[in-house]
């Protein structure tokens, strides 16, 4: 699990294998990740957008950027949170991912929230 918080937005992240959705054989490994982000600040701040960066086990890397998360730009005031649930398929049975959400304040102040890296592996792919 991954957990930090900058500025006052905390970020948590599991990540899960599925495994009805992955196919080894073709080098198809499926992975979720359920993301918690809370307002432990005292400011209320919106989520614009985010950026990920995927690794495989081969070290190939994959940025992925884009407006809000799941269709959604959420704003949080102090003590609120946001829970989603996203997706990524890998072509190795083990990874990782990291990066950040662009967040705003209401006085228009943007900052980055660090997302921490996580793993993404096939249970006992690693000991």
């Amino acid at each position: 699990m991954s957990d930090t918080t900058t500025r006052g937005v905390r970020v948590q992240v599991a990540s899960f294998y599925d495994e009805d959705r992955s196919a080894p054989q073709e080098s198809y490994y499926f992975f979720a990740y359920q993301v918690r982000i809370s307002n432990v600040g005292s400011e209320t701040v919106q989520l614009l957008s985010r950026e990920w960066i995927i690794t495989d086990a081969t070290g190939y890397q994959q940025r992925v950027e884009g407006p809000g998360v799941v269709g959604e730009q959420p704003v949080l005031a102090p003590g609120e949170g946001f829970e989603y649930t996203s997706f990524c398929p890998l072509s190795t049975p083990v990874g990782s991912m990291h990066g950040s959400y662009r967040m705003a304040l209401e006085n228009g102040e943007a900052f980055n929230a660090v997302i921490a890296p996580f793993s993404l592996a096939v249970p006992h792919a690693v000991n």
